[in-house]
């Protein structure tokens, strides 16, 4: 069972403030799931930039500390920094693999992550027909840590999806097996990558693109 806590996240702040030795960083969320997200541990607050809510001392913000929503022996789920200052009802999340893994091209990437994010993803978004999955292509990343988004798809994004000809996986453990025949299917090497309920059958839709799915069929950011 995942365990919540509600702890506050923010990190990804610094990226878009612009802090030029973290902005050029991939390897912020790795810090994050390697430093930050087990609060117990010894010499946390000397080691972790971004720590849980109110455990170091300090003032500290939404973007100035780490939203633990989720978590098992081998998986996280934070809140992503898109999510500060947006209004209630909005959902940005991360679903990280606690193990080094680079991204959609790793032949590391753990078949559990997408059934761990939809359990993650239900708990913030009641309507499962309104949860999307996505993991960004490399080429449209700016971290090399595996993360899925924790997302609600944008209005009249099935349609499109589905016009596409996406693939179906039965499970979720299928996904990353289904999204590479897809790829290869379409001659792309590197390819992000969306999830979604399918509406009329059991299973998953899984759809696949040479560019970053998040922003052209998911409600990424608040307005």
């Amino acid at each position: 069972m995942i365990a919540s806590r509600a702890i506050a996240w923010g990190l990804l702040a610094i990226l878009a403030a612009g802090t030029p030795a973290i902005a050029a960083s991939p390897d912020i969320l790795w810090r994050i799931v390697s430093e930050c997200v087990a609060p117990d541990t010894a010499d946390y607050c000397a080691r972790c930039r971004w720590p849980v809510d109110d455990r170091c001392g300090g003032r500290r913000g939404c973007t100035d500390t780490t939203d633990v929503w989720g978590e098992t022996p081998e998986y996280v789920a934070i809140r992503d920094i898109k999510m500060c200052g947006c209004p209630p009802g909005f959902v940005h999340g991360l679903a990280l693999p606690r193990a080094r893994v680079s991204g959609v091209e790793d032949p590391r990437r753990p078949e559990g992550l997408w059934s761990f994010a939809w359990e993650v993803a239900r708990s913030h978004i009641a309507d499962e027909s309104e949860i999307a999955l996505v993991v960004n292509p490399r080429a449209a990343r700016t971290q090399d840590q595996l993360h899925v988004h924790l997302v609600r798809l944008a209005p009249g994004a099935r349609q499109r999806m589905t016009a596409g000809t996406p693939g179906r996986a039965p499970a979720l453990d299928r996904v990353w097996a289904v999204a590479a025949e897809q790829a290869a299917g379409a001659g792309l090497a590197d390819y992000g990558v969306l999830v979604a309920k399918e509406e009329r059958a059991p299973g998953f839709v899984v759809f696949v693109t040479g560019t970053s799915p998040e922003f052209a069929f998911t409600a990424a950011v608040c307005r």
